[in-house]
């Protein structure tokens, strides 16, 4: 009997421990996401004016006023990083993926943007916003493309997006519900999740209803070479630009992995590299990623970020997922 007791206790301390070691602590946590707004000023048309400070948030729902530069949203929407590169989505009808470029392997998203709304347009201490998305889609976001026009996300019902943050993972979901397109109307989500130590970012998508045209992709920039590559059972592929195309400006890889037998076509377009998705209504994941020069022990030539990828693939190829 006192044998059981004392592996009873040992296996009831074991599991505490567990679970003490599974408690998020952004002290010691590799990932973090945030979504950070101001509460206390108000809105004038579609600017929102005055409030003292941003208050970090684990859900939101959009404001039916808000658009692009709307100032009541830290750099504009929910960002995500872990110890070597950070992310930010364009909460509003751009829809666009950013990247932060990081020189550090501290959490960093905490500060950005606080002093001054652009200022993480500026290089500093531990980095900056290092991508130029202009009118494209930046990377690994969604879009619809039909009849050689991305329709981007104009207009939406509802949209409310939640953070959340785990010991071993960070993430953004964004639920848009009745987003029009066309002749269109439908829910969409999306779950962008980020792990310690990696560069990517895993995209999981789903539509309510089967539409045409769905797609992500990369904007395209000056000074870049297209690389693509299959898998050696062809069921996996990945799409990328490397160069000198960050906005510092010094070389930036940028890449989406993405299941073959899922994709209808790449469209070469004049602002993006488009993956246009099929018609479907089941979840599925691809993965995006920016690989940035000045970041510590970061991938410095188009030799290194092929080597890189070319591992990626690889990985994909014998499990089907990173």
């Amino acid at each position: 009997m006192k044998t059981l007791i004392t592996v009873s206790a040992a296996l009831v301390f074991g599991l505490s421990a567990c679970k003490a070691q599974k408690k998020y602590d952004i002290k010691t946590a590799k990932t973090y996401a945030e979504l950070s707004v101001k509460t206390d000023g108000k809105w004038e048309n579609r600017k929102y004016i005055g409030g003292t400070v941003f208050k970090n948030v684990d859900k939101l729902k959009l404001a039916p006023e808000h658009t692009d530069h709307s100032f009541d949203i830290r750099y504009e929407g929910p960002g995500w990083e872990n110890n070597r590169i950070g992310y930010r989505l364009y909460l509003d009808w751009r829809n666009a993926i950013d990247i932060f470029g990081k020189k550090t392997s501290a959490i960093v998203l905490p500060q950005v943007g606080q002093d001054n709304f652009d200022s993480y347009h500026e290089m500093s201490d531990w980095g900056a916003d290092i991508l130029k998305a202009g009118k494209g889609i930046g990377i690994g976001s969604i879009d619809r493309y039909l009849n050689n026009e991305k329709l981007h996300f104009h207009t939406v019902d509802s949209t409310i997006a939640n953070v959340e943050n785990k010991a071993n993972e960070s993430k953004v979901i964004v639920k848009y519900y009745g987003w029009k397109t066309a002749s269109d109307n439908i829910d969409f989500t999306t779950e962008l999740t980020t792990k310690p130590d990696q560069l990517y970012t895993e995209h999981k998508i789903k539509a309510s209803k089967e539409i045409k045209g769905i797609c992500t992709g990369i904007v395209k920039q000056k000074n870049t070479e297209l690389l693509k590559k299959e898998s050696k059972n062809k069921k996996w592929a990945y799409l990328a630009t490397y160069g000198e195309q960050s906005l510092v400006p010094d070389k930036l890889g940028m890449a989406i992995f993405y299941e073959v037998s899922e994709v209808e076509n790449v469209a070469d377009t004049d602002l993006d590299y488009l993956i246009v998705f099929k018609p479907t209504t089941k979840a599925h994941s691809f993965y995006f990623l920016g690989a940035w020069e000045q970041e510590q022990n970061g991938i410095k030539s188009k030799e290194e970020f092929v080597k890189y990828l070319d591992q990626k693939l690889e990985v994909l190829n014998k499990k089907g997922k990173m």
